[in-house]
């Protein structure tokens, strides 16, 4: 019997992260000597603390089912972490838990979201983004951030793109993969466009608040321009900071009636998140940041290395991320370079293809809807950085140019 698949499934695909991944996984496995700088998953393990909770729950019987708005230790527990670390206040019925920070978005879409309803949102993007956009009836409306703006999304470019189908904003900050991040001036500049559109929700997604360098320190669109907290979904969780992606635990804080919208979504599509993983999420919040200065300084550390080198080769052009965990490089100047086999690069995939046989994995800009480009990934040991800065240049000086 033929499957027949639905209109909806077929307009988005598997995540390009998910698919590098893979394909990484399977060379290694069969042998081949790569290094994998796919995926943003932080190479530290989650504090003792966290886990020890988990653990207690599971002891003292904590194995049940959930609200699905999540329990009211761990909102609560949200709400005191947003006052404490970013100057934020909140009602518990306006926060939500859900299985990650991606299904949040989802939840956002499906609960708002009608045929033909326009999403803006800025690229390079997170690939959720715009597949959930599209998945739940809407329209992605594309607005392109390259290297020579410094993949920030200017107030003039917001503006030209509001329409009478807007919906929403997408602002994530700081950015995957770009690393964007958006300092005040800048923040107020959109705000102040924003302002004069107050149809227009904004979706905040700020899961690599913590990840930043250079000693920058966090600033969310909701600190400079208070007034649009009634229209704004601010999208958190606990993977990136605390090194707990398999736990699946994310949240957001909205708009009351948002946020139970949101609820019944979710209690139709999985209901509440993990009991265990929600206890060791209490902790997270709860106990403080005292291990992430290390974790913070190996990031740039690792940062620092890759762009260095990459900065050298002729045919590259970066900008050194601001925050998060990747190195977002534009690779335009290599192609229609011929490479020692005679074959000649004719778009960023065959860059990439060229690259892993070179024995480093990345991911190709068109993932992230910006292209010619490719990701790279610092989550991982500062000796890996440095052999894949290496091998990549080792592999762009065997190009001849035509």
């Amino acid at each position: 019997m033929k499957i027949i698949l639905s209109q909806r499934v077929q307009r988005v695909s598997l995540s390009a992260n998910a698919a590098a991944r893979q394909l990484t996984q399977r060379l290694q496995a069969e042998g081949v000597d790569i290094l994998d700088l796919t995926t943003g998953e932080p190479d530290f393990d989650t504090p003792d603390h966290i886990k020890q909770a988990a653990w207690h729950a599971i002891q003292e019987g904590d194995t049940k089912y959930t609200p699905t708005s999540g329990t009211a230790r761990l909102r609560k527990a949200v709400q005191q972490k947003l006052a404490r670390e970013n100057q934020l206040t909140c009602d518990i019925d306006q926060i939500v838990v859900a299985n990650g920070a991606k299904q949040v978005i989802f939840n956002a879409f499906a609960a708002t979201l009608n045929e033909r309803d326009e999403v803006l949102i800025p690229t390079p993007y997170w690939p959720t983004f715009p597949d959930s956009v599209k998945f739940n009836g809407g329209e992605p409306v594309l607005l392109p951030c390259p290297l020579e703006q410094a993949y920030k999304l200017r107030p003039a470019q917001l503006e030209a793109a509001i329409g009478p189908q807007t919906r929403w904003l997408v602002l994530n900050n700081p950015g995957n993969p770009s690393g964007a991040v958006y300092d005040v001036g800048e923040l107020n500049a959109l705000a102040e466009i924003l302002r004069q559109y107050p149809q227009v929700m904004i979706l905040l997604d700020e899961l690599y608040e913590h990840v930043l360098f250079d000693g920058r320190q966090h600033v969310s669109l909701l600190n400079v321009a208070p007034e649009l907290r009634d229209r704004t979904l601010l999208v958190g969780g606990v993977s990136k900071t605390y090194a707990m992606t398999g736990w699946r635990i994310g949240y957001g804080v909205g708009p009351t009636a948002l946020v139970q919208a949101m609820t019944v979504v979710q209690s139709q599509n999985s209901s509440g998140a993990s009991s265990v993983s929600q206890a060791a999420a209490v902790a997270a919040f709860n106990g403080g940041l005292a291990f992430l200065p290390p974790q913070r300084e190996a990031y740039q550390q690792r940062r620092d290395s890759l762009v260095e080198v990459l900065s050298g080769i002729d045919g590259l052009k970066v900008l050194p991320p601001a925050g998060a965990f990747f190195v977002f490089c534009h690779c335009g100047d290599l192609i229609g370079r011929i490479r020692p086999d005679g074959q000649r690069l004719e778009s960023e995939e065959d860059v990439l293809n060229y690259l892993l046989e070179s024995g480093v994995s990345g991911v190709a800009g068109s993932a992230y809807g910006l292209s010619p480009y490719f990701r790279l990934s610092i989550a991982t040991d500062i000796e890996s950085v440095k052999e894949a800065g290496r091998r990549i240049r080792q592999a762009c000086e065997q190009l001849t140019a035509v």
